[in-house]
């Protein structure tokens, strides 16, 4: 199994580095890839050093598969290319996930929907990943109308410069600017491009990719996206209306079962999700678990999880482990 991780420096491909250890995916060799400035660079995985290549060298190496995080204009130029090589991808950007053509996948969800044809597979978006992990049993008992999500995420999904505007605003020193506005000790309604209809490109993927994993162009979905200054892991407040009634005794063995949820929800002793509690765990926590009394059939929830890890590499490594099971790489 030769493995190319497309964007090894990056924040996101660290943690891939990270997650291939802990969970001893079979890899004979490793190829990691990154921008022209990091060429000949050491990166260290299980003892080993590898020299980090050109991306077109990488092709060269005929690996059986490429993890890509290293952006969308990146993943649009070179994903067909490795594809075109015999090289499944699966890629991290936004660049394919609302192509018809392309698998967007949550391996607890629709893995199933993967076959030996898709040579490029599509990472679904961090702040979606966490919501239909907690959505997507309730879907399938309740049936989902409509969900009012708000979003307080990390600075870590904007990458290393936010990462490090943070640092020097804490640190009281003037350096570059990641965001328009100072991050500390602020929120900024702001992630991503704003689109023609007011809404930015973070709130879209959650309208459109929500829509395509449940498979159920039919769910209404409006959402706010809002930075907020943790260091690691994505918050959100979810409210979510169904068309059949639930209890909540119910509601919460469902979360209780599905695979990668845990609950944490004790108001008694103020138990409930937090960023701090989430960061480098797999997992996504919910709490808050209780019923709007404003309208029928309608449950808030408090999402949590770690954006780098589910929301991103872990997923990412679970698509490839499941290609790997079964025989589609």
């Amino acid at each position: 199994m030769k493995l190319a991780i497309v964007g090894a420096t990056g924040l996101v491909g660290q943690v891939m580095l990270n997650v291939l250890e802990e969970r001893n995916f079979p890899i004979s060799e490793l190829i990691p890839v990154a921008s022209s400035k990091s060429i000949g660079k050491l990166i260290s995985f299980k003892g080993n050093d590898y020299e980090v290549v050109g991306i077109q060298d990488a092709i060269d190496k005929q690996p059986n598969l490429a993890l890509f995080s290293a952006g969308g204009n990146t993943s649009l130029e070179w994903a067909p290319k490795f594809a075109e090589a015999g090289i499944t991808v699966i890629d991290n950007s936004s660049a394919w996930r609302m192509d018809h053509s392309k698998q967007l996948i949550v391996p607890e969800i629709n893995a199933d929907k993967l076959s030996k044809s898709d040579k490029i597979i599509a990472n679904p978006n961090c702040s979606t990943i966490q919501m239909v992990m907690a959505l997507a049993a309730l879907h399938k008992t309740y049936k989902i109308k409509r969900i009012v999500v708000s979003t307080y995420q990390s600075i870590s999904g904007t990458g290393i410069k936010a990462v490090k505007q943070l640092e020097n605003e804490v640190a009281g020193i003037k350096g570059e600017m990641a965001y328009h506005y100072p991050i500390h000790q602020n929120a900024i309604p702001h992630c991503d491009v704003f689109e023609e209809n007011g809404y930015t490109k973070e709130e879209m993927k959650l309208v459109r990719e929500t829509q395509k994993i449940l498979d159920d162009r039919s769910i209404a979905v409006t959402a706010t996206a809002v930075r907020i200054p943790t260091a690691g892991g994505h918050s959100e407040a979810v409210n979510v209306e169904f068309e059949n009634d639930f209890e909540l005794s119910m509601v919460r063995q469902l979360l209780n079962d599905s695979e990668g949820v845990t609950v944490q929800d004790n108001i008694d002793v103020n138990t409930y999700p937090m960023p701090i509690y989430a960061h480098g765990k797999d997992d996504v926590f919910v709490g808050r678990i209780r019923r709007d009394g404003s309208q029928p059939n309608t449950l808030n929830m408090w999402i949590v999880s770690d954006n780098l890890r589910k929301g991103a590499a872990t997923n990412t490594i679970q698509i490839a482990e499941y290609l790997l099971a079964h025989k589609l790489l």
